[in-house]
């Protein structure tokens, strides 16, 4: 069994939140709020709120108040029971980081993450590791693009955060302390403001450890939300959010023939004494919500700026021999802007209409030099390895997204609506690449003009009081500019800017509603044609990324989930992929090959999972989770496969109106499999974290 052990860190955020939750608490004091059969509303599929159940798109609703009673403190944890989502932990962004994979799909930057109701990553990567999830009103998630409302940026998915509105009362102390010396705290409270204005302030420090030797992350988050009363007809609002996070990276585990190397242990770790994955960002976002006659008009603009620094390595002989690390030195510096306005009216009692407009930018700048090193395989100590004075290689990257849009609801009779809608979408890229080493300059610049449409119907087939059947069926057609990793060399001698991804989709399903609203169930199948996926390769041992031809995803996804009447919620839920290759061929040692037929790297055709959650008012409380993913090929050639494999949580706790104490284990069955494959490391997968106990305690005020 791991030593707990508690941090500096962690003893400096419990002195300053317990000091500042010196008074008692009041009789009045808000108690645990549980997880309830109020209307769920969601804004991702149309930017308007609406009940999921009459939207034609397959979209999911986790409120933050069962999120809490879960455990969550992660997006793994938060979606561990969404239907037809899998998360995998970790990835070459770092610990903090994860890897979603919607529709067979596991790409970092293939779906969309939006923060609030703005992309949080920008024109480049969703910033999953800056990601936060203390303070939630809800999670969203849409499976499937979103080609009219969020156009170039997203592509099979969108995870929506949504945290507390700035007008939430509640005051909450939440502290936790586990295994691999991990713990921190988080505290969330109104700040009062003059006139009309309130405010909210969420802060919160940690220090997360894991069983990789020299593997961790260190975080200091604050969330400063501010709100203008709506006065006459107009509201306004203003967030500000801090992130600052020091990662020390884990190493990947290499494959060599049909499994990963028996001669690297699980947790090798042969990363470079001092080796970090550091992200550094900070995001203004403001908006205002003015009511014009009839209609609506909604603006919102945000500035981010993310400063990351690197200094890494992937092993590139699995052997103990000299020089078999390839490292890496980088510091690169992303600046995003986002501005969306849009208008939204009823025309008739029937339609509602609704047009605006966005335009993203992000400028990207990265310097960097790269070196090789020796570290042994089993990562027993880690190489003293001075960095690079001089960082020769640079990128210079300007991206311009701007997108007009529109779309149109009909509901021409009570139980029927039809959804259109169409988005004409501008993409510029300018690209300059300069190697001092080789002293080459290189630059490419791209201009795309690209349109997005949606098409949906939903009928309700089956209607009693509050439950009901509906069935829809939607088509959907996007496409998104290539991926940009900022990795040294990644272009391999080939185009700067690749070509953009595209696809078209068409999904079915139907949702229902039974018991008095007690019971939720859904299933709904896809098929979607992709052309141009980006994928990473390793050209002349340098990572590399490349189009790779056509492919073809299709499968269904089913969920269920049923509210007991003694605040017990059990969720179900299974999906079947099948991403295949449908037209590539790549380069294998010299020998082209078709790939036709044969299935995606770490893709799983079988997911599973099934929670039992138990969240009473008062008294005990607890939980369980089950996760199965189906095997998947290490390789495209098919040739590598690795077994299924199932994880099992638990939880348990003590509840009272003022406090909550709680154990939550994780991966208690201590799975290792890869669960998420290197675009830097060739042939290496990062695997499951090992087993995690944490304990936490949450009070309210």
């Amino acid at each position: 069994m791991a030593k707990v052990k508690i941090s500096p860190l962690w003893l400096v955020v419990i002195s300053v939140s317990l000091a500042a939750a010196q008074n008692p608490p009041s009789p009045n004091s808000n108690p645990p709020k549980l997880p309830t059969l109020q209307q769920t509303v969601e804004v991702t599929a149309t930017r308007l709120p609406e009940d999921p159940e009459n939207v034609p798109a397959a979209i999911e609703v986790f409120s933050g108040d069962e999120l809490i009673s879960q455990g969550a403190r992660d997006l793994r944890g938060a979606l561990a029971l969404a239907t037809g989502v899998e998360i995998a932990p970790g990835g070459d962004a770092g610990p903090a980081s994860s890897v979603p994979d919607f529709w067979g799909l596991k790409e970092f930057d293939a779906f969309l993450l939006v923060v609030d109701g703005v992309p949080w990553g920008g024109a480049f990567n969703p910033a999953i590791p800056a990601l936060n999830l203390s303070d939630l009103d809800r999670v969203e998630v849409l499976r499937g693009p979103a080609p009219v409302m969020y156009g170039a940026t997203s592509f099979v998915g969108v995870i929506q955060v949504v945290h507390k509105s700035a007008a939430d009362t509640e005051k909450t102390l939440d502290l936790h302390a586990g295994t691999y010396g991990s713990g921190g705290g988080a505290f969330s409270l109104p700040v009062p403001l003059w006139g009309e204005w309130v405010s909210r302030l969420t802060l919160e420090g940690e220090r997360e450890g894991f069983s990789d030797p020299r593997t961790a992350y260190r975080r200091g988050h604050g969330l400063w939300r501010l709100a203008r009363r709506p006065v006459g007809p107009t509201s306004e609002w203003l967030n500000v959010d801090l992130n600052w996070l020091d990662q020390n990276p884990a190493s990947p585990r290499p494959r060599v023939g049909a499994s990963l190397s028996p001669l690297v242990p699980v947790d090798a770790n042969q990363n470079m004494a001092g080796a970090f994955l550091n992200d550094h960002r900070g995001t203004i976002t403001g908006g205002l919500t003015r009511i014009v006659g009839s209609g609506q008009w909604n603006t919102s603009a945000s500035v981010s700026r993310d400063d990351q620094g690197a200094f890494r390595g992937f092993l590139t002989d699995v052997a103990d021999s000299p020089s078999n690390v390839h490292g890496f030195r980088e510091k690169i510096y992303l600046t995003d802007a986002y501005v969306d306005s849009h208008f939204s009216w009823k025309l008739l009692p029937s339609v509602r209409f609704l047009f605006g407009g966005d335009y993203l930018h992000g400028t990207g700048v990265a310097h960097g030099a790269d070196f090789d090193y020796t570290a042994p395989l089993n990562g027993e100590f880690a190489p003293i390895v001075p960095s690079p004075s001089d960082l020769d290689f640079h990128i210079n990257d300007h991206r311009n997204f701007l997108g007009a849009y529109a779309s149109a609801e009909w509901t021409p009779l009570e139980r029927l609506r039809f959804d259109a809608g169409v988005r004409l979408n501008v993409t510029g890229e300018h690209q300059q690449v300069v190697d001092g080493g080789a002293r080459t300059n290189n630059q490419q610049s791209r201009t795309d003009v690209r349109r997005g449409t949606s098409l949906g119907a939903i009928f309700t087939a089956w209607q009693r009081k509050q439950d009901l059947v509906g069935l829809y069926v939607n088509y959907r057609s996007t496409y998104k500019p290539a991926a940009i990793d900022f990795g040294i060399g990644e272009t391999g001698g080939g185009p700067l800017i690749l070509k953009p991804e595209t696809a078209q989709s068409v999904e079915g399903g139907l949702k229902g509603r039974f018991l008095d609203r007690r019971l939720e169930a859904e299933a709904s199948g896809f098929l979607m044609n992709f052309d141009n996926l980006v994928t990473s390769t390793n050209v002349n041992g340098v990572p590399s990324l490349i189009n790779s031809g056509k492919q073809r995803f299709q499968g269904v996804e089913s969920g269920v989930s049923y509210f007991l009447r003694k605040q017990i919620v059990v969720r179900g839920t299974y999906s079947f992929h099948d991403a295949t290759f449908t037209n590539f061929v790549q380069d294998f040692n010299g020998t082209p090959v078709q790939l036709s037929g044969r299935r995606l790297q770490m893709s799983a055709r079988n997911v599973a999972a099934v929670g039992i959650q138990y969240s009473p008012a008062h008294g005990f409380l607890g939980g369980i989770e089950i996760n199965y993913t189906g095997d998947q090929y290490l390789d495209m050639l098919n040739t590598a496969l690795t077994g299924g494999f199932a994880t099992l949580g638990l939880s348990a706790g003590y509840r009272t109106r003022h406090w909550e104490l709680r154990v939550d284990g994780s991966n208690l069955s201590d799975r290792r499999d890869p669960v998420a494959k290197s675009e830097f490391g060739d042939g290496q997968f990062y695997l499951l974290p090992a087993r995690r106990i944490d304990a936490g305690l949450r009070m309210f005020f």
